[in-house]
């Protein structure tokens, strides 16, 4: 993106020779404009019209792009009010996906920080939580997890070595490496709960001490039932709201003759 002089809009070109669609750049200018502070969690985005009429794009293509980081969680609107930074993304728990993944989705660039890649034996809690001896080898992987230029995570994964030989296969994505050698995970459980940050994790996210976590713990199992990856991640509370959608437990024919009664 070419920037020139104007508005928070208007200083940016979105290139239509980019193979990159426009709507697709105009949601990564949305959130550049969020991170760097030029618009406020709270405030309006400009109106469809003059985002498309500033970057000379149609009202379709902004529509679109709006809809989607509505739909991820960045945006909000409100009837007759307009449009505004949400400032806290949604990721949802319905899905097995990794971190790597959700991220693309948005269209932001996933990065990481390496603390540790290194092999040893089992501790207890791990041989508990995997299902293994405790005299069992594994990988451990220990990482801050960046959105952008953002970190957001600091994650600590274990994986018995019969599934990961070593773990400096991992350069981003676990899954993309075990998807390789046919062990992704086929289901999860995860267990979430609000901590407060240790000094020095704080630090390692730029927080101040004592922050609010949300503390993902997730176990995830092979198709046959092995138990393949834990994980435990610590999720900034002031930039991530995890969404979950419920069903009744009834098929619609049972819910219509509950609800006529």
């Amino acid at each position: 993106m070419d920037k020139i002089e104007g508005t928070v809009f208007s200083t940016f070109k979105l290139k239509a020779s980019s193979p990159t669609p426009l709507y697709r750049q105009l949601q990564q200018l949305i959130r550049e404009a969020v991170e760097l502070g030029n618009i406020a969690v709270n405030d309006a985005i400009p109106a469809e019209r003059d985002i498309a009429a500033e970057l000379g794009i149609s009202r379709v293509t902004v529509r679109k792009a709006v809809r989607e980081l509505v739909d991820e969680g960045l945006l909000v609107q409100r009837q007759g009010a307009g449009t505004f930074v949400k400032g806290r993304m949604e990721m949802p728990m319905s899905k097995l996906t990794g971190f790597t993944e959700e991220m693309a989705k948005r269209g932001m660039t996933p990065e990481v920080k390496w603390l540790d890649r290194s092999v040893g034996i089992a501790s207890p809690e791990e041989a508990m939580a995997l299902n293994i001896s405790p005299g069992t080898e594994v990988s451990r992987l220990a990482r801050i997890r960046y959105g952008g230029d953002k970190p957001v995570a600091v994650e600590y994964t274990t994986v018995p070595r019969m599934f990961l030989p070593t773990p400096n296969l991992v350069s981003l994505s676990l899954y993309d490496i075990l998807t390789t050698t046919n062990h992704r995970p086929y289901r999860a459980l995860q267990r979430l709960r609000a901590e407060l940050f240790s000094s020095e994790m704080a630090g390692l996210l730029g927080l101040d001490e004592l922050s609010v976590t949300l503390y993902i713990e997730r176990r995830s199992f092979l198709y046959d039932g092995r138990a393949v990856e834990f994980t435990r991640s610590y999720y900034r509370g002031d930039s991530y709201d995890f969404v979950a959608e419920l069903q009744i437990d009834l098929q619609p024919n049972q819910y219509s003759n509950k609800a006529e009664q």
